[in-house]
């Protein structure tokens, strides 16, 4: 499976507090809360970023969704032209293009600086606008082969939640919608401001991070096998300072070797050297945001040995070092100045 790092959005040239949403006739209204969940109920006296979101209107009015209720957005396509991030929650429809006009304010709110998301179908949409090809991108799996047969310029990639390339992201159908949103916001104003805001949906953040992402597959509700190995997980997370191998994690769950890493990939859906290490870089971000601990500490403290191991993994993961992580997220950091 391709490894790709979610990317850094320094490629932004507006303000990344700015986040427009497009409603469109025939909207979802469960992918257009998405982002308005995510982006819109900032929770400033939790320690949230003050962030605007804006709701445009990509048709004239008034708007209808699929559940027959009249959406109404105060902003049109012109308000595009100063939001850092502009999402399209999916499209009403695959086999119809979107207005040209809203195809238009996409083109020039990318070449403005302004990164373009596509939830769900909205992949559709950011391909009619020419803003995927030769670039990877996924959608929701009942339309992928779609997708593929219409646009061949894009390299379409069926099993990930999302792809990050930079100015454009996609993400598969539905739930997926979520995954993206907050790996947006860990993006821009790091883990713990995602992980705030992941609890407050009641959402695990255990997908968080670079390779979290390819997790082929729900988890399935723990139960038998399936709960012990939640109970050794909840166990494992709050230690992981400490040394545990495959074979020590197995015996503590009463499992041979093979049975234990299937179960575990059956409940986390992937191994358990990369669940581990996901892990152990959430708590390594989490402690550089929060806390002025030296980096030999916080290596050691998230079980990643050194600081140079913590060094490899943060440039391998986040394209990025602990100490400019820090700089960047770092409790005393003004974001978005």
């Amino acid at each position: 499976m391709p490894h790709k790092k979610p990317s850094r959005p320094t490629h932004l040239l507006r303000s990344a507090s700015t986040v427009a949403v497009l409603a469109f006739d025939g909207i979802s209204l469960f992918h257009l809360s998405v982002p308005c969940l995510v982006f819109g109920e900032n929770g400033q006296d939790e320690g949230m970023p003050p962030l605007t979101l804006k709701v445009c209107a990509a048709e004239p009015g008034p708007l209808r969704s699929t559940a027959g209720i009249a959406v109404s957005a105060p902003f049109g396509l012109n308000d595009l032209d100063d939001a850092g991030t502009v999402i399209v929650p999916s499209w009403r429809d695959t086999t119809q293009p979107a207005p040209q006009p809203m195809l238009d304010a996409l083109r020039r709110a990318h070449a403005g600086g302004a990164r373009i998301v596509g939830l769900c179908l909205g992949a559709f949409v950011l391909a009619d606008a020419g803003l995927l090809n030769g670039r990877s991108a996924t959608t929701h799996w009942l339309c992928a082969n779609e997708f593929a047969q219409r646009y061949p310029a894009v390299v379409l990639d069926r099993e990930v939640l999302y792809v990050d390339e930079g100015d454009v992201i996609t993400s598969a159908g539905t739930a997926a919608g979520l995954d993206c949103c907050l790996h947006l916001l860990r993006s821009d104003w790091g883990a713990e401001v995602a992980n705030r805001v992941a609890r407050r949906m009641v959402l695990a953040p255990h997908r968080q991070g670079g390779q979290a992402q390819f997790i082929q597959q729900s988890l399935p509700a723990a139960s038998g096998a399936g709960h012990r190995l939640s109970e050794l997980l909840d166990v494992v997370l709050a230690t992981l300072d400490q040394p545990h191998s495959l074979d020590d994690l197995a015996a503590r769950a009463a499992m041979g070797r093979r049975t234990f890493t299937r179960h575990f990939r059956q409940l986390t859906g992937t191994t358990v050297g990369q669940w581990l290490l996901n892990q152990r870089l959430a708590l390594a971000q989490r402690l550089l945001e929060t806390t002025d601990r030296s980096i030999d500490s916080v290596a050691a403290d998230a079980g990643l040995g050194s600081a140079a191991s913590l060094r490899q993994h943060f440039a391998a993961t986040f394209n990025t070092s602990p100490s400019a992580y820090r700089r960047q997220f770092g409790a005393g950091d003004q974001h978005g100045t």
